[in-house]
């Protein structure tokens, strides 16, 4: 199957009637998001990266056009208008790991009309499956404040292909590192993994974990980690105890609790541990968790060191999709904009501005920059090629963490590879009292933050309620007065409504900017 025919009918119906009447002229669409997902307070730009390749690939061959006439029913030379339609446009986008708010254009696409409208769907596909994920990651990592999160979603991923994107999501937003291991050899991510009960229950019943937990150590000579809730959560901790002991196994091992009080036990687990000389072994916890359990645990101080989060992270449960939209914004330098109810679209081509301690300022993209504004859309394609080299998932996770804070990562480097089997390297400052008391105050939707929203200032950081949208709310109906968060110079512009996005002009730009078993 094509990537060009992954796409809905009516964009090759629509591009060709296009061709046939002509009509080839330079056409602007931005993709935005309308509302953020109910209890969001913002989002995480990505999905780009493969949104790119898919563009500097994309060429309609005959196969295509067959396809493309089979499913309109239609004699294929009806359809070879279409026949080598390749994309030459301009993008211009907000790069991923950029925190971005409901209204914002994530990305503008300028193409002779067919072929910016026959991308439309590959591109919201993209786009918004990866920025939920990534928002809700980026979630997990503010929620552990400090402690490492590690990816487990590969086996309740929609799909092998959605998994390595959680991994590689996971790993842009702060991740310690994924079980998944084709993602980990791949990207470059740390591999993350332990064992399951099943291993544990393979063992005669009469041995107990006891003849698992010793397998599996001389299976794996450096650090080990233990899944000690099979049966008896207490007692599983203190054979682990017992076989750490005995191998002097201590430094850098670790067990996991999956299932349970995941408070009460990993307090029962940290004060066996510690009575039997292990200090220096870790708790790792998992099972159905995601950033509100995260938060409830580290809020009530639980002395875990390390989350694993699977899950409802992979497939961001609570909010799976965004209300995104890819709208013709311009034609033939004409702006165009929707009047339906409640879907209104702002026209022209857009730029969104950035100032610390202020809301964003979304403009057309020829106005002049606030004081200290920067643009966050940059020119990431002209004629159908690149302007630059491919982001890594690094420069993103670096963009993420740098001026605005969004994330505070552990110290797990995720350029190199983690230690032997089960390994757990210790996250900055000392967790266990950390955990006493810490709390994250960045989590939307919790009990002290419910219903507000975030703003750039140099961190993320809480303004007064907003309701369901950002700070920066998207377009609004004709004539309506300024919006919250958002600055729009009506003197400048007294016919034109307050627009949802904006271009990045080269002149403004300003933003150039394991092995088996082991656990980050």
């Amino acid at each position: 199957m094509s990537d060009v025919t992954t796409t809905d009918l009516y964009e090759a119906t629509m591009a060709l009637s296009y061709l046939r009447e002509d009509m080839r002229a330079p056409a602007t669409f931005s993709l935005f998001v309308r509302d953020l997902p109910p209890g969001r307070g913002f989002l995480v730009a990505a999905g780009l990266e493969p949104a790119l390749d898919f563009l500097a690939g994309y060429r309609v061959e005959r196969e295509d056009v067959e396809e493309f006439a089979d499913a309109l029913h239609r004699p294929v030379p009806d359809l070879e208008p279409l026949l080598g339609l390749n994309f030459e446009g301009e993008v211009r986008a907000v790069p991923e790991g950029h925190v971005v708010f409901a209204g914002e254009p994530l990305l503008e696409v300028t193409a002779p009309l067919p072929q910016a409208q026959l991308v439309e769907t590959y591109l919201l596909n993209q786009v918004c499956h990866q920025t939920a994920v990534a928002s809700k990651a980026a979630r997990c990592v503010l929620a552990a404040a400090g402690r490492p999160v590690v990816d487990f979603s590969l086996r309740r991923t929609h799909g092998p292909s959605a998994g390595l994107q959680a991994a590689r999501l996971g790993a842009l937003t702060g991740f310690a590192g994924t079980s998944n291991v084709a993602a980990a050899t791949a990207l470059g991510i740390p591999a993350s993994g332990t064992m399951a009960h099943s291993y544990i229950e393979a063992f005669p019943s009469e041995e107990g974990e006891e003849a698992a937990f010793r397998a599996f150590a001389r299976c794996h000579p450096g650090p080990v980690t233990f899944l000690v809730d099979t049966y008896d959560t207490v007692a599983g901790v203190r054979t682990a105890a017992r076989v750490l002991t005995d191998l002097r196994r201590g430094p850098g091992c670790a067990i996991r609790l999956d299932s349970g009080d995941l408070d009460a036990l990993a307090r029962q687990a940290r004060a066996v541990l510690d009575a039997a000389g292990l200090t220096d072994v870790r708790i790792v916890a998992s099972g159905g968790l995601d950033e509100y359990g995260v938060d409830r645990l580290v809020h009530a101080g639980a002395p875990i060191d390390v989350y694993a989060v699977g899950t409802r992270v992979g497939v961001a449960a609570d909010a799976p999709y965004l209300d995104a939209a890819y709208k013709l914004v311009e034609y033939d330098g004409r702006p165009v904009m929707k009047l339906s109810s409640a879907k209104v679209t702002a026209p022209g081509r857009k730029q969104v501005f950035r100032r610390p301690g202020r809301p964003d300022v979304i403009a057309l993209w020829q106005q002049r920059p606030p004081v200290s504004a920067r643009p966050l859309l940059r020119t990431v394609m002209r004629g159908g090629r690149r302007t630059g080299p491919p982001d890594r998932w690094q420069d993103a996770r670096e963009r993420l963490r740098g001026p605005h804070r969004a994330v505070r990562p552990g110290t797990a480097d995720p350029r190199s590879r983690t230690g032997p089997a089960g390994h757990v390297p210790s996250s900055s400052g000392t967790d266990r009292e950390r955990a006493r008391g810490s709390r994250s105050p960045y989590l939307p939707g919790t009990r002290r933050h419910h219903g507000r929203a975030f703003r750039t200032t140099g961190r993320l950081e809480l303004t007064g309620p907003v309701g369901r949208r950002g700070p920066a709310q998207g377009p609004m109906a004709p004539g309506a007065p300024a919006h919250r968060g958002l600055r729009w110079d009506r003197r400048r512009h007294p016919s034109v409504p307050p627009p949802g996005g904006g271009e990045d002009d080269d002149r403004s730009r300003t933003d150039q900017e394991g092995s088996p078993g082991c656990l980050p």
